[in-house]
């Protein structure tokens, strides 16, 4: 067996006696590394399952933000609610861009008049907060366009029956 060790061959007691000396701090490292990867992935799992119960609940498409909202219930523009200095107040003319500038455009840029504003609270996400603390999450503008009512175009199709001069 001596002889066999000392040709440079294959010994598996000698492979056994590495693994024994190094296996105490593999364990270590393994558990060093292995259990902040599992909070890790608990913790993405766990905002996943909010971010997917908001989602049901209808308050992620908007949230912290001012959505200005025409008569017909379709939304204008959407504006986040750390850039205003303050929301705007029913009876005020605000400009706010579209969503297209030609006549196909559905809104156009331009005036809008604020008819009434609503706010929506919900209890702060903090870790220390204080007792009845709330936070604005949402605000609705609901808005009616100030801005002239874009020519029609007439079709060529209704032309074609008229004789020209």
């Amino acid at each position: 067996m001596i002889e066999r060790a000392c040709s440079g061959g294959y010994n598996p007691e000698m492979l056994h006696h590495w693994f024994s000396l190094l296996a105490p701090y593999l364990s270590v490292l393994g558990f060093v590394i292995g259990l902040p990867l599992v909070i890790a992935a608990y913790y993405e799992s766990f905002k996943a399952r909010q971010e997917a119960r908001r989602e049901r609940e209808g308050t992620l498409h908007s949230q912290d933000c001012l959505e200005f909202v025409s008569s017909d219930g379709k939304c204008v523009n959407l504006v986040p609610l750390e850039t205003l200095p303050t929301l705007p107040l029913a009876g005020e003319v605000i400009l706010l861009p579209g969503r297209g500038t030609e006549v196909d455009g559905e809104f156009l840029t331009g005036a809008y008049l604020v008819e009434r504003v609503e706010q929506f609270y919900s209890g702060a996400e903090r870790k220390v907060r204080h007792l009845n603390e709330a936070r604005l999450t949402k605000a609705v503008a609901y808005v009616t366009s100030l801005n002239p009512a874009p020519a029609q175009k007439i079709p060529s199709a209704v032309f074609d029956g008229i004789e020209r001069c």
